[in-house]
């Protein structure tokens, strides 16, 4: 598949039974553009709005500005622990790289702030000059510290991320570059990643886009929700600039497939992880994972703008969110990493989770117009003010124990050592992605309409 020509740049705007309240919902409610919230709820979601941009704008976005960049190999640091101890022979990896970029190519395209724009240059440099595969195309999962090949699985988890941080940097910038390697990913994923037997993607291939065995990042199958939704989430960004038949049949085949395969109709929880022909392998709940695909499928279907698609994706994002709030917020009032049949099986709380929790209630909130979905919202928040922002050094903290102190590493040898500050996977995504979309979808609700 050849990569197609850019266009001009454009700005495209419990179980069963605890479950029954959500499934008595009528179509009718389900189709509402927007609550109609009361004095008081509109004095709460005002006062969330403006709290959460205080929180990204004056400490999130300054903290990574401030200590992510790497100047010594002109890209983003490997490892920053929990006192601010940089490691300076840590690995590198392409999706924190590709976070950053997605993060303040988004702040940049609403702020209009220089140093967000700066920022999220160096990031797209780094990308482009470290991580992308000159022979085979597509992005390495890490690199050394001094900027050698160290994974070079194709893990498609980080390719989709891949397109969703360039999608988002062609939309604030006008890059036609960035567009252009966005879309060198997509065909790659398509041509390479996509099951023809059973429908669907492959969670990782190797170097040269071959299938390999036993050797997922993510987990015990060959597929999982986690990328999934996330490759729904790059197709969602990548549709807003580029609005092409062949991705937006891919987007509608995935929504679907995700509906359908995916989101266990009985539970409103998602399947983990399956095997080449669906079937489900293990029995955990991620409760994150859940929150976070009930505002994401939704996004996407609007996106695509199937009536169809869209009504299936509402209904089910309230479902999705209504089994969350009902089984996945643990006593301390946050999001537990995982649990089972049996209950929790992990009570810590990570900071993404809570974050996304944010949004899919508010989200849920949103189509359903019930004030309990906001109110899991503001309390979501309330967890993120007391339990995560990191008041002595900025930030979030990493995770956190549920009696709320800073969760450790075991390492091979016995040793433990504080959750870091900034590794592979500790980013600004999750966390000012929170902020921006309670913003933008608390105008919508109050009428001052959505940001471009």
């Amino acid at each position: 598949m050849g990569v197609p020509k850019p266009p001009e740049p454009m700005r495209t705007t419990l179980r069963i039974a605890a479950l029954s309240m959500a499934a008595a919902l009528t179509m009718a409610s389900l189709s509402r553009a927007e609550p109609s919230p009361s004095p008081a709820e509109r004095q709460e979601l005002a006062g969330l709005a403006s709290q959460t941009q205080d929180e990204v704008r004056g400490d999130i976005l300054p903290w990574w500005i401030k200590y992510a960049p790497n100047e010594q190999n002109k890209g983003i640091q490997g490892f920053i622990g929990a006192d601010m101890t940089v490691r300076p022979d840590a690995d590198r990896g392409a999706l924190l790289t590709s976070r950053i970029l997605w993060t303040f190519s988004t702040a940049y395209r609403i702020y209009h702030n220089q140093e967000y724009l700066d920022m999220a240059r160096w990031a797209y440099r780094d990308l482009v000059d470290h991580f992308v595969d000159p022979q085979y195309g597509g992005l390495y999962w890490t690199i050394t510290a001094d900027g050698r090949p160290k994974n070079t699985v194709k893990q498609i988890y980080g390719q989709a991320f891949g397109i969703y941080a360039l999608a988002e940097y062609y939309r604030a910038t006008g890059d036609n570059e960035a567009l252009a390697k966005a879309l060198g990913i997509y065909a790659l994923i398509e041509k390479h990643a996509w099951d023809r037997e059973h429908g669907g993607y492959y969670d990782a291939l190797g170097r040269d886009w071959g299938r390999l065995e036993g050797k997922n990042l993510l987990g015990p199958a060959p597929k999982s929700q986690n990328s999934h939704i996330h490759i729904l989430e790059a197709y969602t960004e990548l549709l807003r600039v580029w609005r092409d038949p062949g991705l937006l049949e891919s987007q509608r085949d995935l929504i679907r497939l995700t509906l359908d395969r995916i989101i266990d109709p009985k539970t409103h929880h998602l399947i983990l992880f399956m095997k080449d022909d669906w079937t489900p392998v293990g029995d955990h709940v991620s409760y994150g994972h859940d929150i976070e695909l009930s505002w994401l499928i939704v996004e996407a279907a609007n996106v695509v703008g199937d009536q169809d698609l869209i009504a299936r994706a509402r209904k089910a994002s309230v479902e999705i969110a209504n089994a969350t709030l009902t089984e996945g917020i643990d006593k301390d009032g946050g999001v537990p990493i995982e649990g089972g049949p049996n209950g929790y099986i992990d009570r810590n709380k990570e900071w993404w989770e809570q974050a996304e929790a944010m949004v899919g209630f508010l989200n849920a909130y949103q189509i359903s117009g019930e004030p309990r979905f906001l109110e899991a919202s503001r309390n979501s928040w309330h967890f993120i003010e007391t339990r995560l922002i990191d008041r002595v050094h900025g930030d979030w903290l990493m995770e956190v124990t549920p009696e709320g102190k800073l969760a450790e590493v075991e390492l091979r040898d016995g040793r433990h050592f504080p959750m870091p500050k900034l590794d592979l996977w500790k980013c600004p995504y999750h966390s000012g992605r929170s902020c921006f979309e309670v913003d933008a979808r608390v105008r919508e609700i109050l009428g001052g309409g959505p940001q471009d």
